[in-house]
């Protein structure tokens, strides 16, 4: 009976040594696949919802290199700065009188999967109604004091 233990222990030594190389070897042919490179998001339709990327991956012994994958655009996210990139945007800033234009800083917030986005961006518009200055409210005030004195006279 002890010999029968024996060769079952030894049997059991053998069969995880066994084991335990297999699934060594195993690692190392998964090191000599590349990590995965994802192309960023295109929607299927217009600029946004459910879209596919493309990713590939090197390696003499990788069984698969390339493969496609869903991923969706949301439509709320602004597509000027990727549509795959979400920024916290500060308040607008005063306007430019040389150019125009205001501005605002935005913050990166949260990037959807593999996506390379800028850590700060800067959106800028135009600035509409340029307040009146001094100078034009006083020449109204006085117009509006002429066209009174008219009205009393007539």
């Amino acid at each position: 009976m002890n010999g029968q233990k024996l060769w079952a222990r030894a049997a059991v030594m053998v069969l995880l040594m066994l084991t335990v190389m297999a699934a060594e070897g195993k690692k190392e042919r998964k090191s000599d696949c590349g990590e995965w490179q994802w192309s960023v998001c295109v929607a299927n339709e217009g600029d946004c919802g459910l879209g596919t990327r493309e990713g590939t991956r090197s390696g003499i012994d990788c069984k698969q290199t390339i493969k496609t994958q869903r991923c969706k655009i949301p439509c709320n996210w602004k597509k000027k700065f990727g549509g795959e990139c979400k920024y916290e945007f500060q308040a607008w800033g005063e306007c430019d009188l040389a150019t125009g234009m205001k501005n605002r800083t935005g913050v990166l917030k949260r990037a959807l999967m593999d996506a390379t986005c800028a850590a700060t961006v800067t959106a800028t518009k135009p600035c509409g109604k340029i307040p009146k200055t001094k100078l034009q409210e006083a020449k109204k005030q006085k117009k509006d004091g002429k066209k009174r004195e008219r009205a009393q006279m007539d």
